[in-house]
């Protein structure tokens, strides 16, 4: 190897979401050496394979960016993976076999996406230690102790009680509109705003057509800014929505910190996901009051770095990376 030519990836970094997957190839140093993206992580819908090949297609960008050979792997010595609906011990194994048959790296861990944000959200070289919240299109949680306990919940939807998430949000806001508008439900302004955002003048023209395919299903997530427009304005409906998700983060946060003794301990509370980190003062304004009163010693903050930035210190984190090699990495993610 040159003098000038930076050492081999140690760290292949995955954050793996329902929407998008980034890949990142590292050096033990903390040098970014190349980045790949591709699409969302699914395999609750497509199968673990299909769900993998998607990963591999960002991991092949990334190899590419880092001038590393096609058929190169493995591309690094540990490959550290956080991936949405990886909830339970059972799938974060299939999952992690199923990366490790790709020969990416000579070690493969895979951890929940949640752990991304929670470990982007430490500074320094330190393995995770607090609380994080991630509201996307679900709604997860996370918490660990530093002896490495942790507590967590399995986010698998209704079935294991939960609430909200911008999938679920969007549902919620359409079910209320769909009641104003046959005399169900109290007014909202959401049964003209909601059908309003697709081109219709009314909730039956957008109910219809979300039934017949006209609107993918897969779209109800823009009614997620909808939703909290209507609400900011003074909409009870929607303002109530939007009260309900901030107290269920508050809810998830404060038993996380209570399974883990640190209720009372100053610690961060972590917040991430699209719904969190879009700065939407009704929702995150009740969240602090919120762990203002249930936990008073937290210290609640936004997590707007790359959850890939995560991915790649919880690697760095098992290489032993002295701290300068974790501030390179967080310089590069910015």
């Amino acid at each position: 190897m040159g003098v000038n030519q930076p050492a081999p990836p140690a760290v292949l970094a995955i954050d793996a979401g329902n929407s998008k997957t980034d890949a990142a190839l590292i050096a033990a140093d903390g040098t970014v050496l190349g980045t790949g993206r591709s699409g969302g992580f699914q395999p609750q819908r497509t199968g673990v394979e299909a769900a993998v090949d998607v990963l591999e297609r960002a991991v092949a960008e990334a190899a590419a960016a880092a001038a590393l050979p096609a058929a190169g792997a493995p591309y690094a010595d540990r490959v550290s993976a956080c991936l949405a609906n990886a909830d339970l011990p059972v799938e974060e194994r299939q999952l992690a076999d199923a990366i490790d048959a790709r020969g990416w790296g000579a070690a493969t861990e895979v951890f929940n996406d949640t752990f991304a944000i929670l470990r982007a959200g430490l500074s320094g070289a330190q393995g995770p230690s607090g609380v994080a919240v991630v509201c996307g299109a679900g709604i997860n949680c996370v918490g660990m102790r530093p002896d490495g306990r942790t507590a967590r919940f399995p986010a698998l939807g209704q079935i294991s009680g939960d609430w909200g998430g911008g999938i679920g949000l969007a549902a919620e806001a359409l079910w209320w509109a769909a009641r104003a508008e046959d005399g169900r439900g109290g007014p909202t302004e959401l049964a003209a705003a909601l059908p309003g955002h697709f081109g219709f003048r009314s909730m039956p023209e957008l109910i219809e057509a979300l039934h017949l395919g006209t609107v993918a299903h897969g779209r109800t997530h823009e009614l997620v800014p909808v939703l909290f427009a209507v609400a900011a304005a003074g909409d009870p409906v929607a303002s109530a929505i939007v009260e309900r998700q901030a107290d269920e983060v508050v809810a998830l946060a404060s038993v996380a910190l209570t399974r883990l003794d640190l209720l009372d301990e100053e610690v961060p509370v972590l917040l991430g996901g699209g719904v969190l980190t879009a700065g939407y003062a009704q929702l995150n304004g009740r969240i602090e009051a919120g762990l203002a009163q249930r936990a008073p010693r937290a210290r609640v903050a936004v997590v707007a770095a790359p959850p890939v930035l995560g991915a790649g210190l919880l690697g760095l984190d098992v290489l032993g990376a002295p701290p300068e090699a974790h501030g390179k990495l967080r310089a590069h993610f910015g």
